[in-house]
């Protein structure tokens, strides 16, 4: 007896209720087959590394860590216009913005700034569709790894401006590096 079945991907497949053998229903074939993919497996070259001794080769398009940029003169580049919140497929990024004061024209480049700026790095996919949304280049995911604490308090997993903006030191060198070349 045989029943026709249609799969998810239209395709028919005949299905049949035949009886098994008594050999058939003991399995024997079946498991030394398995035991034989199992020992096939067993004198291969192992892909595994030893992980503090031996890093992996990243990807040309590894998105690690983020970054919030600064301009040559040391300025935060972020004017908080919320394109980047809105590009996250994760919603992992949420800000506020504020207007700068007369007196803090030399810390942010335009009007408005980023005072609340977080990323929930647990629920961030490292997609890079905040850097690509963003118009002033402000946000950059870098190619060094998210080194991560183990943590059983949510809240050391949201990074704020601290840990995001990029030091004054590093903008410094980078200017210095462009004018030497």
């Amino acid at each position: 007896m045989s029943i026709e079945t249609i799969s998810l991907s239209g395709r028919k497949k005949e299905v049949s209720n035949k009886k098994m053998s008594f050999w058939e229903s003991l399995y024997l074939v079946a498991i030394v087959k398995g035991l034989l993919i199992t020992i096939r497996h067993l004198f291969k070259r192992k892909v595994t590394i030893k992980y503090p001794d031996q890093t992996r080769e990243l990807s040309p398009v590894y998105r690690g860590q983020h970054m919030l940029m600064r301009d040559e003169e040391g300025r935060e580049r972020c004017t908080a216009c919320g394109l980047c919140a809105l590009s996250c497929p994760a919603e992992a990024i949420t800000m506020k913005a504020e207007e700068r004061k007369p007196e803090e024209k030399h810390l942010y480049r335009e009007e408005k700034y980023a005072s609340i700026y977080e990323i929930n790095m647990l629920r961030c996919i490292f997609c890079g569709l905040c850097e690509e949304a963003c118009p002033k280049q402000a946000i950059y995911l870098t190619k060094s790894r998210v080194m991560v604490k183990p943590s059983s308090d949510r809240e050391d997993f949201i990074y704020g401006k601290e840990k995001l903006v990029m030091p004054l030191d590093m903008a410094i060198k980078n200017t210095q590096m462009k004018t030497a070349n």
